[in-house]
């Protein structure tokens, strides 16, 4: 099966998860930015395309154009990567994957999450200015919960694991999950 993974990435982690599926698939891996102006041609020799994307405020940032061309791939196996701060264990995890695909496109296109980190010396201004304020409000709440996650995100870490791709290769070989 000829796939094509196809990623943006800020900090690195999803680059990383994007690499570590490519060698697992033997895959094409190319930089959203060099693939988005391509004609349709370029797509039609993959069976397979994944779009791997980080998460900024519970959305993969960058999906709406994978999902305008999916509507165009239908007869190939078609998956969102996610990747994210949160354990994979968060329950907030589920949602944004639940809203991620539209409803009408979520019969031929599966998401998909792998729990990555954060560098705030890779991030950008805005998206390290706006994660500082976050974990701030947080800090100013008075449940557990919330001051647990402050704690978590107001520092860089990463807790990245190639083992988190397992579902998205088993997909994409069409074995039983």
């Amino acid at each position: 099966m000829k796939t094509l993974i196809i990623y943006t990435s800020q900090t690195g982690f999803t680059k990383r998860y994007a690499e570590w599926l490519a060698d697992e698939m033997k895959a094409d891996m190319y930089d959203l930015k060099n693939v988005k102006n391509k004609e349709e041609a370029f797509f039609d020799a993959y069976d397979a395309i994944v779009y791997a994307g980080w998460i900024m405020a519970g959305k993969v940032v960058k999906t709406n154009w994978f999902l305008d061309k999916a509507n165009g791939w239908k007869g190939k196996r078609l998956a969102v990567m996610a990747v994210g701060g949160s354990p994979n264990d968060n329950p907030d995890v589920e949602v944004t994957l639940k809203n991620l695909i539209p409803e009408d496109k979520s019969r031929y296109i599966k998401a998909f999450y792998c729990q990555g980190g954060f560098d705030y010396d890779k991030m950008n201004g805005p998206s390290k200015l706006a994660m500082k304020m976050f974990a701030g409000a947080l800090k100013k709440k008075k449940d557990e919960k919330s001051q647990q996650v402050a704690e978590y995100i107001s520092k860089s870490y990463d807790i990245s694991d190639v083992k988190f791709i397992e579902p998205v290769v088993t997909y994409l070989r069409g074995e039983k999950q």
